[in-house]
């Protein structure tokens, strides 16, 4: 048992006032020897006196706060941890690459928000953490078994945006959620982005080191700008002379690590419900994860039962014999 209020119990002391001072009489007599023992009486006297402690004991406790500590159940389940990385970036307001009608189209951002959160609501034994990234990363919320609070960051994305594209700091800020976490047995980061951005080579090699020692599989949700190249493109030609697209690129550097790597292509919202789909389909393992029971409040049945002990000595009081005038 915790207390919220600790210091209070400083005054349980006073809980045996009642034994230390007499009740006062209107009445006082100069001799009562000559009357007999009243073992009744006495015991009556000694009960009411011990309801009274018991009263002023129910008070304090109740005062205090009382509650037990939470608990923590390992249980077996069909889940993951998985990190969500969502690009931020000014592109990510525009409407798919498949919108005819631009003016009436849902974005892409707000497509992916109200998706996301279907995902998320619908994934119960998950741990889920989320990063964005525009220029750099920003971190928003670890991973957490609270489906609420992870709701709420998936809709305050929608916010204003930057333009850059920096993947390479969403994907190591990704990884750094799994960090320090018991791993649950299945782990995955899903990357959602309107195109490649390029990595350094000092950052390639660490995704891919760090991916591999925290066993993170990669999902890489593509929502295709209106034009772009498609990284499945069989004939496609590259350049010699020139670097490979940011998107091609950054799919031949998938390919290479050595943990589970899985890309799709959304061109709208329906095939990037689609894409999410599939990964909540590959995504439901067994897992091991501690459930977390709340402490339960004690302070309401403290005092109820000092109000019930209140009403038996008012009870009493109103049913006892009155002294003579």
């Amino acid at each position: 048992m915790a207390f919220s209020q600790p210091w209070l119990l400083w005054l349980l002391p006073l809980a045996l006032l009642p034994l230390v001072f007499q009740r006062a009489h209107s009445k006082s007599y100069s001799w009562l020897d000559m009357l007999p023992p009243d073992p009744l009486s006495d015991l009556i006297g000694l009960i009411l006196k011990i309801l009274a402690v018991l009263t002023l004991l129910f008070i304090v406790l109740g005062l205090s706060a009382p509650h037990t500590k939470q608990q923590e159940i390992e249980r077996i389940g069909v889940g993951a941890q998985i990190g969500l990385v969502l690009d931020r970036s000014a592109s990510m307001d525009d409407p798919f690459s498949g919108t005819t009608e631009s003016s009436l189209g849902e974005t892409k951002s707000a497509a992916a928000a109200r998706l996301i959160t279907q995902f998320v609501q619908s994934r119960k034994n998950d741990m889920l953490g989320m990063i964005t990234f525009s220029n750099s990363a920003m971190y928003v919320l670890p991973l957490t078994e609270n489906k609420e609070a992870m709701v709420a960051a998936v809709r305050a994305t929608a916010g204003n945006a930057l333009f850059q594209t920096n993947i390479g700091s969403g994907l190591t800020s990704g990884a750094g959620l799994f960090d320090k976490v018991p791993d649950s047995g299945s782990r995955a980061v899903i990357l959602l982005s309107d195109g490649g951005g390029r990595i350094s080579a000092d950052t390639q090699q660490k995704i891919r080191d760090w991916f591999d020692r925290m066993h993170i599989s990669l999902y890489w949700i593509v929502l295709r700008e209106p034009g772009g190249l498609s990284i499945f493109d069989k004939n496609y030609a590259p350049n010699p002379d020139k670097a490979l697209p940011p998107e091609i690129e950054l799919y031949e550097f998938f390919k290479t690590m050595k943990t589970e790597f899985h890309a799709y292509e959304a061109d709208d919202p329906k095939s990037l419900q689609l894409a999410i789909d599939d990964i909540n389909r590959k995504e439901k393992k067994p897992i091991k994860y501690l459930e977390k029971i709340p402490g339960k409040d004690l302070s309401n049945a403290c005092l109820v039962i000092a109000a019930i002990m209140i009403t038996i000595l008012l009870g009493i009081k109103y049913l006892e014999v009155k002294t003579w005038h």
